[in-house]
C-alpha cells in the first residue's frame, strides 16, 4: 500500500511508538479475592457498589477507572485529547453513561471483550498519526450484568455448565502518551471475524479460539517473528478451554505456543474460586493488561509481550434466533526500550 507503517497482511508498525503513559484497575470481590488481588488499584466490597443496580455500578466502575489513571499522570480530563471505551451491554450503556459524567471526546466501541485492545490500537494510531498528544482507552464488565442480558438472570440461580466463564466484574483504562514511563506500543495486528459455527452461549472460548489463532499466526507471519521472540503471548479471555483450543490450532500450522502462551482468564482466578472455564468479559484483559502484566513489564520481568483482545460478537437477538458465533481478536505489541 504504500506506507512504510504497514507491514504483511493486517499488521501496523509504529513510526513513532505511543507510550503507556498510566494505567488503572478497579475489580469487584471475587476477582480481589483471586491470585493477582496485589496487583489492583481498587477492590470494590459489594456489587452492586454503592448504587441500585449492576449497571450503574458498572459504569460509575467504568468512569472511575478513567479519572483515576488521568490522575496518576497528574492531569486533568482536559489534557486527554479522546476517550475510546466500550462494554457488553446494548448499545454500550456503561461507557455511554461513564463519558456523560467524564464530559471528554468520546468514541464509542463495541468489539465485546475484545474492546480494549481494539480501543489502545486505534489510540495508538491516532497519536503516531499526530492526531491526537494523549487518548485514554478503557473498558468494563460486571457479572451480574452479563448475566441478565445474555444468559440467565443471577437470581434464577441457574446450574452453568463446566465450559461457562466467569465474567469478570471490573473496569480498566490505559492513558496513552507521545512519550511516557511505561511500556511503547510498537506493533498492532487488526483481527478479523473468524466464525466456525460455535452456537453454545456457555462455551465462548470455542467461539473465539479460531480467531485468536488467526491473529497470533497472522501477526508472526506479518513480522516474520517466532513465538520465541516474545517473553509472553497472552490472550484475554479464553480461559481453559479456549487457550487450549488455540494452542491446538497454531500447532496445525506448526507454530508452537506452549512455552510462553497463557491466558488473562486463566490467570484472574484461582482454581479453587468455582469459576468453571475461567474468566471472561471485557474487563477481564482490561484489568490484567493495566495491572499485573504491565507491573511485571516495568519490573523487568518482560520485555516484550504480544497481547490479544478477544471477542465473542454475539448478542442476545443472534443466540435466540440460533446464530452461530463469530469470533474476533485484535493483537498489540508492548515492548519495554
Amino acid at each position: 500500500m504504500g506506507s512504510t507503517k504497514r507491514i504483511g497482511q493486517r499488521t501496523i508498525q509504529f513510526a513513532d511508538p505511543p507510550s503507556v503513559v498510566a494505567t488503572a484497575s478497579i475489580v469487584g470481590p471475587k476477582e480481589g479475592e483471586g491470585p493477582l488481588a496485589d496487583s489492583f488499584d481498587k477492590i470494590i466490597q459489594d456489587t452492586y457498589y454503592g448504587e441500585k443496580s449492576w449497571e450503574k455500578a458498572e459504569s460509575k466502575m467504568l468512569a472511575e477507572a478513567v479519572n483515576m489513571s488521568i490522575k496518576k499522570a497528574g492531569l486533568t480530563p482536559g489534557d486527554v485529547d479522546y476517550l475510546f471505551a466500550g462494554d457488553l451491554l446494548n448499545q454500550t450503556i456503561s461507557a455511554n453513561y461513564a463519558a456523560r459524567q467524564l464530559s471528554m471526546p468520546f468514541f464509542g466501541l463495541y468489539g465485546a471483550c475484545s474492546t480494549m485492545y481494539e480501543g489502545i490500537i486505534l489510540a495508538a494510531i491516532l497519536i503516531d498519526g499526530g492526531y491526537a498528544e494523549r487518548v485514554a482507552a478503557a473498558t468494563s464488565s460486571h457479572h451480574d450484568t452479563a448475566e441478565r442480558q445474555y444468559r440467565y438472570p443471577t437470581e434464577m440461580g441457574t446450574q452453568r455448565p463446566m465450559t461457562a466463564q466467569w465474567t469478570v466484574t471490573g473496569a480498566g483504562a490505559m492513558l496513552l502518551g507521545k512519550s511516557g514511563p511505561g511500556p511503547k506500543i510498537t506493533h498492532a495486528t487488526v483481527g478479523k471475524v473468524v466464525d466456525q459455527g460455535v452456537k453454545d452461549p456457555s462455551d465462548m472460548g470455542s467461539a473465539m479460539a479460531p480467531a485468536a489463532a488467526d491473529t497470533i499466526i497472522t501477526h508472526l507471519q506479518d513480522t516474520g517473528r517466532s513465538p520465541e521472540y516474545y517473553d509472553l503471548i497472552v490472550t484475554g479471555d479464553l480461559a481453559n478451554i479456549g487457550k487450549a483450543l488455540t494452542e491446538q490450532l497454531a500447532q496445525q500450522q506448526n507454530i508452537d505456543l506452549s512455552g510462553n502462551y497463557t491466558d488473562c482468564g486463566v490467570l484472574i482466578y484461582d482454581p479453587s474460586q468455582d469459576v468453571h472455564a475461567g474468566g471472561s468479559g471485557c474487563a477481564c484483559s482490561a484489568v490484567v493488561t493495566c495491572s499485573y502484566l504491565l507491573e511485571e513489564m516495568i519490573a523487568g520481568k518482560y520485555k516484550r509481550i504480544l497481547g490479544l483482545g478477544t471477542g465473542a460478537l454475539m448478542s442476545p437477538l443472534s443466540s435466540q434466533q440460533g446464530e452461530s458465533i463469530p469470533g474476533i481478536g485484535h493483537a498489540v505489541v508492548f515492548e519495554m526500550m
